[in-house]
């Protein structure tokens, strides 16, 4: 048996963080797949794993626990599997950091499709897109990040906010021309260590599988289209 079932949509967006910290654990899991969390979803909340509005969703099939919301799936794997800092600071950053990747992909789709991407709405965004990558900038300098190496938040080896990272700008850069330059020129560090951490060989057979299941796909639907069109030049 597989140590969690994990429900998220078949496109690597917020899931693909789960997939990634899971990856980096050595954790083993299944995907229920976009039917199974369907009818869950349509469910009494009686009946769910977890009272949730959508997913992702992790079951712990070994301890027989349900956690919903991506940044409390990473909280808890990282507790699970030892993880996390053991400094309180660095551990409510590797947090922070979490949280504030999924403000970026909640922006970067603009919450959920509620509007379109057009040249106009990615020119004024830009600014803003750039204050963000300067928040991982700085947070690397400030904890020893540099031209030669270094972690997020220091450490000997990469931990879960570099998994984070990794997985936030990458998965966006390999499928959007326009993210992929802006952070290369906005922050060089964060991108370096992106490609360092990327280069692990959990998370390349993760990225190998999210080409073979997903394709080009990031998100879903009419925005992940309106991505493609605009943001991918």
């Amino acid at each position: 048996m597989a140590d969690y079932e994990f429900l998220y949509w078949s496109v690597p967006f917020r899931g693909q963080f789960v997939r990634a910290v899971l990856a980096h654990a050595g954790a083993s899991w299944t995907e229920g797949g976009d039917d199974r969390i369907g009818e869950l979803m349509a469910s009494d909340i009686a009946d769910m794993p977890v009272p949730f509005m959508g997913p992702p969703v992790l079951i712990d099939t070994v301890r027989g626990t349900a956690i919903a919301q991506m940044p409390a799936i990473i909280l808890y794997l990282g507790e699970i599997h030892g993880l996390l800092p053991q400094d309180p600071g660095l551990r409510a950053m590797t947090l922070k950091i979490t949280c504030d990747a999924n403000d970026v992909i909640d922006e970067i789709t603009l919450n959920g499709g509620q509007k379109m991407w057009t040249e106009e709405r990615w020119a004024d965004y830009v600014p803003r897109l750039e204050k963000w990558m300067g928040f991982w900038e700085e947070t690397g300098r400030r904890h020893g990040l540099g031209p030669d190496g270094g972690y997020l938040l220091g450490g000997e080896g990469p931990g879960i906010a570099d998994v984070i990272t990794a997985t936030l700008w990458t998965t966006m850069s390999e499928r959007f021309s326009r993210i992929r330059a802006l952070l290369d020129d906005t922050a060089p560090l964060t991108a370096a260590l992106c490609r360092r951490v990327a280069a692990e060989p959990a998370l390349v057979a993760l990225a190998e599988k999210a080409r073979r299941d997903y394709g080009g796909d990031y998100a879903g639907g009419q925005i992940g289209a309106s991505m493609a069109q605009v943001l991918d030049r």
